[in-house]
């Protein structure tokens, strides 16, 4: 399987499929080349329904799906399965999109028979699981064999970043490389969809307003950043030398995660030593022609008012991270900073998972024809 497209499409199941990551999910797999959905499944609140019930307001008819894209009606028509529950008999692949606590409790119980790809922080911090981001930790693959043996399982957990770190790492990456990284200062303007429905953000408590708090963000992205960046040596994961401090805010914006960025690099470069860097990134990633990568992982505007939110989050069907605003920091050590623009419940979320998907097959990790 190393190195080429399944020889039949995967059969998978999407697990939070009612919430809004897991409707990113199955917008991004209809007609997807590479996996043929089989199985939804839900809290028991949306159990024994079809998808089309459970996802309309029993008293007002209402419909809650939240993607631009309409749900297929192939998907609509499948019944919901209680997560605890779900039968693995004929899947190969499964998505979740849970909150941690569930996700928790639940994905252990995939592994045991199937890989599982995570919207979840649940595993994120557990020591033989990656974090993988394509093109960035490809290395970290090593660790899946090590968290086989370890937990028993025939397949394994991999949760993608949290959706602030996504952006930023790919960013980094580029620059750790090239240069070296001594110092990051992150300030985010994050969207509403972040915090998900429930509770999510109050329509009264974002209008005209800007929530200088996001519970457990900052901490997620200062140590999920080195992991990612880190070295594996001696199967164990040794986070990247360098310091991240961020401060993350939520902001009248549906969609997209706007980073304002400052780096102390390990040594000095010029602007377009930065911007040329950036824009010759992901060369091999690109190369192996994934259904969901986009030709630039990093794309670099020259205009001084970009990146914004309603006129960049969609480029490359939100696959992109769109950089400007490229100066020089005249505080920190062979310091630039710059402002980044990156979709969160696309490449942040389920796009992004879908996409380590992809290439943990291309890779062989993810086979087919094992089951």
């Amino acid at each position: 399987m190393s190195g080429q497209a399944p020889s039949r499409p995967l059969r998978v199941a999407v697990v939070g499929a009612t919430g809004i990551a897991g409707q990113q999910f199955l917008a991004a797999l209809e007609s997807h080349p590479w996996f043929t959905l089989k199985r939804l499944a839900a809290s028991e609140r949306s159990a024994g329904k079809t998808y089309a019930a459970a996802i309309t307001d029993s008293a007002s008819g209402a419909t809650r799906w939240y993607c631009e894209k309409p749900c297929s009606k192939a998907f609509l028509g499948l019944n919901v399965e209680r997560a605890d529950q779900l039968i693995l008999d004929d899947i190969d692949l499964v998505f979740t999109a849970l909150e941690s606590d569930a996700a928790k409790e639940v994905e252990p119980l995939y592994a045991k028979k199937v890989p599982v790809v995570s919207t979840a922080s649940a595993f994120r911090y557990e020591e033989d699981v990656p974090i993988f981001l394509p093109g960035v930790n490809p290395d970290h693959a090593k660790l899946i064999e090590k968290q086989r043996k370890a937990r028993g399982f025939q397949g394994f957990i991999t949760p993608g970043p949290n959706c602030t770190t996504v952006g930023l790492a790919l960013s980094l990456k580029p620059l750790f490389d090239a240069f070296g990284v001594q110092n990051v200062l992150m300030t985010s303007m994050q969207a509403v969809s972040g915090a998900g429905r429930s509770p999510g953000v109050l329509a009264l408590d974002i209008i005209d307003n800007i929530v200088p708090y996001i519970p457990k963000e900052e901490e997620k992205v200062e140590k999920e950043t080195r992991k990612i960046l880190g070295t594996l040596k001696d199967g164990a994961i040794q986070p990247a030398n360098f310091r991240v401090s961020a401060t993350c805010t939520r902001v009248n914006v549906i969609e997209a995660h706007t980073e304002c960025v400052n780096v102390s690099l390990g040594k000095a470069a010029s602007l377009d030593e930065v911007k040329q860097v950036w824009r010759q990134s992901y060369e091999e990633l690109r190369g192996m022609k994934l259904p969901s990568c986009p030709q630039e992982l990093l794309h670099y505007t020259e205009e001084p008012f970009r990146p914004q939110p309603r006129l960049d989050r969609d480029r490359e069907g939100g696959m992109t991270t769109t950089l400007g605003r490229l100066r020089e920091d005249s505080v920190l050590p062979h310091g630039i900073k710059y402002v980044l623009l990156s979709h969160n419940t696309k490449m942040g979320a389920a796009k992004g998972a879908i996409l380590t998907a992809e290439w943990l097959i291309v890779k062989g990790a993810i086979n087919a024809g094992s089951r």
